[in-house]
């Protein structure tokens, strides 16, 4: 029987008993609204967590880099959506995708893209099924329902125009239920106008594509939409917690990390749990509730009270009180080992290779039993 006392740190934690509650709680949402979900993997890039989604064979999924879609593409998931905006250098790298079987979905929000796309498909013999990438929030790319450059895209694509594609960036900036519903409701009417404007021109848009982790669970009226995006929900993070779409009791990734020196003039707290396993994400900053670089729980996953990880250099982190707080660090001798929570799940699990799974249901007070070891994809 290993435990999480066994393997060298710092490395990643995923708990499989907060995975399953966050994977049903999405999923019984938006069967209540009606509509499909595309997991994005970006989060996890995993099989054995996408198996846990989809668990009567592979489904539709989502992937930010091509080096997914091939990876997922292996394991026998075959409807894909590329959700950055197509470089064409490397439609050759789609097109081989789809000569294997696999429906790759590109997306693009220029006409060069779309003339790129039209040109290199024709010359293929192939068609490479697109999607228009909306500006729902002015959150960063995307064009809007009313720019006319959307039917002109429209027509350059011909029958490689497949839909249309938003995402709700700003409600990572949403602190109330009020705003995060009304980023919901904004990412549904911008995007469902976007396609009226496409068939109202004489084009086919079969697909409405929107999504973000925060508005996937505050939406209540998805009328015109085809299907819901969503990945970080599976782990979910410090910064969702900060949104209240869960709390850190959801998390169900950690980095395990080891207690390695003090500074005691300076009430520090020294481990060999770096940037380079957490990440520099300081996403809670922003937020009426500072983090750090995550809060910080014993072995068993309890958190210890106002202890942060308030400062990270490459293979060091530094744990102090939260500011502002009385009292005195806990004493945390030289060999302790503790989890970090982190505060952007996609960004610390990027950091890792492999997962460490325990389930925390079968030993909520005791040092967990590492369970399995599951491989993650890195890389473009």
């Amino acid at each position: 029987m290993i435990t999480l006392t066994a393997p060298d740190t710092p490395f990643a934690v995923v708990d499989t008993a907060r995975l399953d509650r966050n994977i049903h709680r999405l999923h019984d949402h938006l069967e209540t609204l009606g509509v499909p979900l595309r997991l994005h993997v970006k989060t996890s890039k995993s099989t054995d967590i996408a198996r846990r989604v989809h668990n009567d064979g592979p489904g539709p999924i989502t992937v930010s880099t091509l080096g997914e879609a091939e990876y997922f593409a292996d394991a026998g998931y075959s409807d894909i959506l590329y959700a950055v905006g197509i470089d064409p250098h490397k439609l050759p790298r789609v097109a081989a995708l789809i000569r294997r079987g696999v429906t790759v979905t590109v997306l693009l929000d220029s006409s060069a893209q779309a003339q790129a796309v039209t040109q290199f498909a024709h010359d293929q013999s192939i068609r490479i099924p697109t999607l228009i990438e909306i500006d729902c929030d002015g959150h960063r790319g995307g064009i809007t329902p009313n720019d006319p450059t959307l039917v002109e895209i429209g027509r350059i694509l011909a029958d490689n125009l497949a839909g249309v594609l938003g995402h709700a960036g700003e409600s990572y900036f949403a602190f109330t239920p009020n705003a995060l519903h009304k980023a919901a409701d904004n990412e549904r009417d911008v995007t469902v106008a976007a396609a009226n404007a496409l068939t109202g021109a004489g084009l086919s848009c079969p697909i409405v594509s929107i999504g973000s982790t925060p508005t996937a669970h505050r939406a209540t009226d998805l009328t015109g939409i085809t299907e819901v995006r969503a990945g970080n929900y599976v782990f979910f993070d410090l910064v969702m917690a900060g949104l209240g779409v869960c709390t850190p009791d959801d998390l169900a990734l950690s980095v395990v990390v080891t207690v390695i020196g003090h500074q005691p003039a300076k009430d520090w707290i020294i481990t060999d749990g770096g940037w380079m396993a957490t990440s520099r994400d300081r996403g809670t900053q922003s937020q009426p509730v500072d983090q750090g670089y995550g809060l910080v729980t014993d072995l068993a996953g309890r958190v210890i009270p106002d202890l942060l990880m308030t400062g990270a250099s490459q293979e060091h982190g530094i744990l102090s009180r939260r500011p502002g707080t009385t009292g005195s660090t806990p004493d945390l001798p030289v060999g302790t080992r503790l989890r970090i929570l982190p505060n952007h799940a996609c960004a610390t699990a990027a950091q890792h290779h492999l997962y460490h799974v325990v389930n925390s249901s079968t030993s909520p007070t005791i040092t967990p039993t590492i369970d399995a070891v599951w491989i993650r994809h890195n890389g473009w």
